[in-house]
């Protein structure tokens, strides 16, 4: 019974995550036409305010679904890989999130952090999802990179 309960549990995130990332032919024309009048019209500071309002978002996503605990304890296998499958989806979409809040309003340097973060984010969960442990060095370097580029963002949006 629990093993049954264990398949159905990892076939139920594969089948949430598929879902999530899998792009539809009908989401890039719809984005691209409503994006690019705002995204032309949008001063400075509108766009600043829009990134950095998108940051606070990510970080707290990234923050509460890498911390979660698991609910049934360390025994629960369908509860930890349901965490971990949350704490890698946090982290590549909060990468593409960030990444879609851009715009060429946004101030050069606000701009180039963000990018920098939000491609570090998308590094960290794609290699997660192939496996790789935070206890990897190139895993663990990706981490730091993260914090500091964080922290680095925090002045900007002040």
């Amino acid at each position: 019974m629990a093993l049954a309960a264990l398949v159905l549990s990892v076939i139920a995130v594969c089948l949430a995550a598929y879902a999530a990332l899998k792009p539809t032919e009908s989401a890039p024309a719809q984005n691209t036409d409503s994006a690019q009048p705002a995204d032309s019209a949008q001063q400075p500071d509108e766009a600043k305010k829009t990134v950095c309002s998108a940051v606070e978002t990510v970080r707290k996503g990234v923050s509460l679904n890498t911390n979660l605990a698991v609910p049934g304890g360390p025994a629960d296998v369908a509860g930890n890989l349901a965490v971990a499958a949350n704490a890698r989806l946090s982290l590549s979409e909060g990468g593409h999130y960030l990444l879609a809040r851009l715009s060429p309003s946004t101030p050069d340097e606000l701009h180039d952090a963000v990018q920098r973060f939000a491609n570090v984010l998308l590094d960290i969960g794609a290699n997660a999802t192939a496996g790789l442990p935070i206890s990897d060095p190139d895993q663990a370097a990706r981490l730091r990179d993260a914090d500091a580029i964080s922290k680095s963002i925090t002045p900007l949006c002040a």
